[in-house]
């Protein structure tokens, strides 16, 4: 007696997320029945200078706040304590914020709770959900990648915060075989490509001639993280699915949703 079909079975997706990070994605697809094919477009490694993070490390006990954008953030952040010398903890007497859920796993698995996690995992929401009133002369640390929207330091300085941007990493465009890629969607060979932060989108469409990228995915369809990286793709003249749920889950669903509904 046969069993259902999975939900992706046949259907070949492209996963564009860092090698440090795709392997969440891409098993929860194959779970679901996807051929998954990861080609990174993005890579982390250290930012240029490691100096503004260091002088926050050395000057830990002087911030009110500690906030993390990104998953990526914690890790690099703790990585880059221990190797300057110091421990895991952070001040007691040093507030944390989380941009989403899986930023405040990553620092819960650090032994270190979070006290704000906005609704809506998007820099916006962070910072109304920051106690904007009370940050007037307060010192609060930034530990986001090298690159990154304004929007969040620029909210808490209009509110008064005495802001420190500490880059933590910064991201490139690894070796990507972009004439085999471009081979495969030009032959209709992969059905949906999935981004996860605007840098994919973008170091995407620097792997091919100006404009091209866009004839290329409208050869397949196209799922979104967010609104943010979904902005992004309209950039590039295309239309993508958005998750509901900022969250890998999120769009694992969304791509169910979008194959399933050709």
């Amino acid at each position: 007696m046969s069993s259902d079909p999975l939900p992706l079975s046949g259907r070949t997706v492209l996963v564009t997320r860092s090698r440090q990070q795709a392997a969440s994605l891409s098993e929860r697809l194959e779970r679901l029945g996807a051929r998954v094919l990861s080609i990174p477009t993005i890579e982390l490694v250290e930012p240029d200078d490691w100096a503004p993070l260091d002088k926050a490390i050395a000057e830990l006990n002087t911030f009110d706040w500690i906030v993390f954008t990104s998953v990526n953030g914690v890790r690099w952040f703790f990585s880059r304590l221990r190797a300057r010398g110091f421990t895991s903890s952070l001040p007691d007497r040093t507030r944390i914020a989380a941009i989403g859920s899986a930023t405040a796993a990553a620092l819960e698995d650090r032994g270190v709770s979070a006290d704000i996690v906005p609704m809506v995992f998007r820099a916006e929401s962070l910072a109304e959900a920051m106690p904007l009133s009370q940050l007037a002369g307060r010192r609060v640390l930034i530990a986001r990648a090298q690159k990154a929207r304004e929007v969040l330091p620029e909210t808490l300085e209009g509110a008064g915060a005495q802001v420190v941007v500490a880059p933590c990493y910064r991201t490139i465009v690894p070796n990507v075989d972009a004439a085999e890629l471009e081979a495969r969607l030009e032959r209709g060979e992969i059905d949906l490509v999935t981004f996860t932060s605007s840098s994919t989108v973008v170091n995407f469409a620097s792997l091919f001639p100006e404009g091209r990228a866009a004839g290329l995915l409208a050869k397949a369809r196209v799922a979104c993280i967010g609104p943010i990286t979904a902005a992004t793709v309209r950039e590039l003249g295309i239309e993508p699915a958005v998750s509901d749920h900022y969250t890998i889950g999120g769009l694992v669903e969304t791509v169910v949703r979008v194959l399933s509904h050709p």
